[in-house]
């Protein structure tokens, strides 16, 4: 069998336990597809002998008989999971030297039902950004290029080392994580499939926090069926994490029927934006269609504080972010700045911090330190905290006039090139328009590639479902991605 990195979960899951392939044969093919991909600067710690021990152990319980759901796998893991004595610097500098003693409960989970670590994910600086452009380990780079055109695209963020890697088979699925569309954005500009579960659903336990209000932990794999396959692991019930919820996970995978008809999706009006590219509006109607011959019904709908929501995300995370980061002080762990012989505790905080974090972190702290301080609390951010709740309620109210899934556009656009909007943050952040609401509300999203764009760059379109109900909202994916009929590969040039 040739090409195995190429393989997605379900498939290679299939091929080991007919024994057609060994986990160490999987295992080696995804290494050396790294090795030769070292210009998408997406592994960023390699963890080969690792990821080989692991692959050998699989093969033994697999022999056995024993072939829990990830066993013998081999995957790549965001650099914000804390992994027992590999580096967790979270793409930062700050954390540099940082060797964790423990195992998040994420990547805990995965190892216990015989995943392979390959190694750690490139990413924006403590998951703040839209383009993987703020990582202390330089840019992560698309695999997918324009038409004719040599640019270096972006993979997206925060999660866009993840994207870069499945998206280019350097692993076969990857974890990644969404605070304002981290998972759904990267996925939908690189042609790969990305779910954020239900605010609660997986674990925030060993992830290194940026707004923990907001946070939550998803696979990013090569079809909706592995994206199920993997969810299913990630999920459950963590007595570590005081916002984790006790409720049963189900099989999503045996839920994957495509079986749509009856299901009323809504199209909500708010979220055609003035100066949406064209090609994107037809992706969304075309999308619509395709859901409609599954035998769904189509209903417009509306979500009045739509148009809130960003302004209200950008007071909120940075406000969580400042007091997450606050721990970041040269301490403990991490990086610590030289000291002259006169500097006291503060200097060194200040010179610490100062050469520890990023621009773009320094102005999510600074932002969030002064919507935090007495003068402006109650102007931003408990105002911004009232938006949310508006937020929440808009969705409620549709959800409970029978509405099953939600469809919008992924993002504004299709991938843009590295350094287009670097200089412009407002720009930057305007890429989370269509999946900040989703974290406001702490709802489960997903998105789906389902077509090209003139320039041959994959666009994806995002299913919002109600809370808890992942494995409805999977399916109804299911039948998207079975009628979308997306199997482009971007073409190789690394």
């Amino acid at each position: 069998m040739s090409e195995l990195n190429k393989l997605g979960l379900a498939a290679a899951r299939n091929a080991l336990r007919a024994g057609d392939v060994k986990s160490i044969e999987l295992t080696d093919a995804c290494l050396d597809a790294i090795e030769d991909a070292s210009a998408l600067n997406a592994f960023v710690h390699n963890t080969p002998d690792i990821a080989r021990s692991q692959a050998i152990a699989a093969d033994v319980r697999i022999a056995m008989g024993d072939t829990p759901a990830m066993c013998g796998l081999p995957i790549g893991i965001k650099d914000l999971f804390c992994t027992k004595g590999v580096p967790s610097q979270a793409g930062s500098r700050i954390l540099e030297g940082f060797l964790p003693e423990y195992e998040s409960t994420i990547s805990q989970k995965l190892l216990d039902a015989g995943a392979v670590m390959l190694g750690k994910l490139n990413m924006d600086e403590f998951a703040m950004g839209s383009s993987n452009e703020t990582s202390v380990y330089g840019n992560a780079i698309n695999p997918w290029r324009r038409a004719n055109n040599s640019a270096e695209l972006t993979p997206g963020g925060s999660s866009g080392g993840s994207a870069s890697a499945v998206a280019a088979d350097l692993c076969l699925a990857a974890t990644g994580t969404d605070t304002g569309g981290s998972i759904r954005q990267p996925a939908a500009f690189t042609g790969i499939t990305g779910i954020k579960p239900t605010y609660g659903r997986c674990s925030r336990w060993g992830v290194v926090a940026f707004a923990s209000s907001l946070d939550q932990a998803g696979p990013m794999t090569k079809s909706v069926r592995d994206a199920a396959i993997m969810l299913e692991v990630m999920c459950g019930y963590d007595s570590k994490d005081s916002t984790s919820v006790d409720l049963a996970v189900p099989n999503f995978e045996a839920i994957l029927t495509g079986d749509i008809k009856g299901k009323k999706i809504g199209i909500p009006k708010e979220y055609l934006m003035e100066g949406m590219p064209d090609e994107i509006e037809a992706l969304w109607a075309d999308g619509a269609t395709m859901l409609r011959d599954a035998g769904a019904e189509i209903i417009d709908i509306s979500l009045p504080h739509t148009k809130y929501a960003l302004p209200a995300y950008y007071v909120i995370a940075p406000a969580e972010a400042s007091s997450n980061l606050a721990r970041y002080d040269g301490v403990r762990f991490g990086h610590r700045a030289k000291l002259d012989q006169n500097d006291g505790i503060t200097e060194m905080y200040e010179k610490t911090r100062a050469e520890g974090f990023g621009p773009e972190v320094q102005r999510r702290v600074m932002i969030g330190t002064y919507v935090l301080s007495a003068g402006f609390y109650d102007a931003y951010y408990n105002r911004a905290r009232k938006v949310r709740t508006l937020i929440k309620r808009d969705f409620e109210d549709i959800f409970s006039q029978g509405i099953d899934a939600i469809l919008t556009p992924a993002t504004p656009s299709s991938a843009f090139a590295l350094g287009e909007t670097w200089d412009d943050p407002v720009q930057m952040y305007l890429n989370d328009v269509f999946t900040v609401t989703v974290n406001m509300a702490g709802l489960p999203g997903i998105s789906v590639p389902a077509g090209l764009n003139s320039q041959g760059l994959p666009m994806g379109l995002q299913l919002i479902g109600r809370p808890w109900e992942e494995g409805d909202l999977l399916n109804t994916a299911y039948a998207l991605e079975e009628r979308a009929g997306f199997v482009t590969k971007p073409q190789k040039w690394w």
